[in-house]
């Protein structure tokens, strides 16, 4: 992942072990990072793909059916709602009394 070019005024500080460190080290010196940029690279990656899992759906031919069969069916009747619905709200009540 490509990081932008803008001013870095933020910090992020973690503690770690030894051994760690040092694999974190090993890992960009091969890569042709530092270890900022390495972590950085790594941890953006890793973001955008949980960030993924919140925003992309992936469905097989029977799964998308299903799922637009539900999105086109008529809403059932939710009485309870729709009683809700029709009585004043509380800031309705606030302003009449």
């Amino acid at each position: 992942m490509h990081l932008e070019q803008e001013p870095k005024t933020e910090r992020i500080d973690i503690r770690t072990t030894p051994r760690v460190k040092r694999a974190l080290q090993d890992a960009a010196t091969v890569s042709s990072k530092t270890v900022s940029e390495f972590l950085l690279d790594s941890a953006l990656t890793k973001a955008a793909e949980v960030l993924a899992d919140r925003r992309l759906f992936l469905l097989d031919d029977e799964q998308w059916e299903s799922f637009m069969a539900a999105l086109d069916a008529p809403p059932h009747p939710m009485p309870r709602l729709e009683k809700l619905l029709m009585e004043p709200s509380v800031l309705e009540k606030a302003t009449h009394s």
